[in-house]
Order: C-alpha cells, then sequence, then structure tokens
C-alpha cells in the first residue's frame, strides 16, 4: 500500500524493544527490534558495493545484494579492497530479484529520479526496505512496478543524480532519524 501523501507514519521506539506504528487512524504494536534495510539491484560497481556495506556495518543495518552483480562478489576481494568491515556487516545475498522478493518483508522503497516525493517528505517505517538501483541503469520496470513506494533527493536543475553510495547514506539516515533507529553513541566518525 502506497502511504497517502499527506500523511504521515508515526514510529515510536521504547527501550524494551518495543515499536508502536500509526497510520492516520491505524494503531499497532511490535515486539523486537525493527530496523531499515538497504538493498542493492545487480549493483555493478565493487567500490561503492563496499562503501554501502561499510555505511551497513557502521551504522548497524543489514544489506541485501541481489545478483546477478557487475563484478564477482567475494569477501575476499572486498578484503584486498581495504574494506575490513565487511566481516561486521549482515549481508543477504539472492541469486535473482524472485529470490529476493520470495524472502522480504515490510514496504520496498525504491530511490529513483524518476520519483515526484522527495524522501524527507516520505513517512519511513521501521520495516521498511530501501532498494537501489544499479549505477549504470537503475532498476527494470518490472522492479520499479514492484516497488511500494518510490523516492527521490531533489537536485540542482540540471543534474543528474548522485552517486549511489552517497544516495544511500542520506536517505538511510533519514529513514533511521524517523525510525529512532540511530545506533547508540560510539567512537564516531
Amino acid at each position: 500500500m502506497l502511504p497517502h501523501p499527506h500523511k504521515k507514519i508515526v514510529v515510536r521506539y521504547d527501550a524494551g524493544c518495543d515499536w508502536w506504528l500509526q497510520y492516520g487512524h491505524v494503531q499497532a504494536w511490535f515486539q523486537g527490534p525493527l530496523t531499515v534495510r538497504l538493498a542493492l539491484f545487480e549493483p555493478d560497481i565493487p567500490q561503492n558495493a563496499a562503501a554501502i556495506i561499510r555505511l551497513g556495518a557502521c551504522l548497524g543495518v543489514a544489506i541485501d545484494i541481489i545478483e546477478p552483480c557487475g563484478f564477482l562478489f567475494s569477501e575476499a576481494g572486498f578484503r584486498r579492497a581495504g574494506l575490513d568491515y565487511v566481516g561486521r556487516a549482515e549481508i543477504r545475498r539472492h541469486e535473482s530479484w524472485d529470490a529476493f522478493c520470495a524472502t522480504r518483508s515490510g514496504r520496498l522503497v525504491l530511490l529513483t529520479t524518476k520519483a515526484s516525493l522527495s524522501y524527507t517528505a516520505f513517512g519511513f517505517g521501521p520495516d521498511d526496505t530501501l532498494l537501489l538501483g544499479r549505477e549504470s541503469a537503475g532498476v527494470t520496470d518490472r522492479v520499479h512496478e514492484n516497488a511500494d513506494a518510490r523516492i527521490r533527493i531533489p537536485l540542482r536543475a540540471g543534474l543528474r543524480s548522485l552517486n549511489v553510495a552517497q544516495a544511500a547514506a542520506m536517505a538511510l539516515g533519514e529513514a533511521l532519524r524517523q525510525t529512532g533507529g540511530i545506533v547508540a553513541e560510539g567512537e564516531g566518525a
């Protein structure tokens, strides 16, 4: 179900890992920690995938990799590239879009330049998965149609798009802010 553009999803979190969700007049309680996820659709630039994996590891956000990738995906390869965070990230690999769809839950929120709704105006929920397309081509029409919501990051006129890892960080930061999913302070940046 697509959220009404003038209604906000209100989410509250308490220390006992309970979530209270309100959308219009509908209210629900959830037990256990819910958290936003990131999903990469057929990523084709390993450095960007590595940056997003590092983002997920540092913020405690799970990453779904929807294959095929445009590069050899291996932990050893990422370690050689200097990404020592891959062992600290929760990564689920899916052999195809269909395999991903069979296991996902919650809303699928697509970041796309074709959306009209800004990510800052969108009401994120704690079980949303933020979907990022291929750097070279975005997502297929089938994937676009299967998204529950589509959001964009507004840019200056005449500019096409941000780097996918930068877009992931911006949208994820807003989603975590709204859902109370920011990790406890540690050593920091």
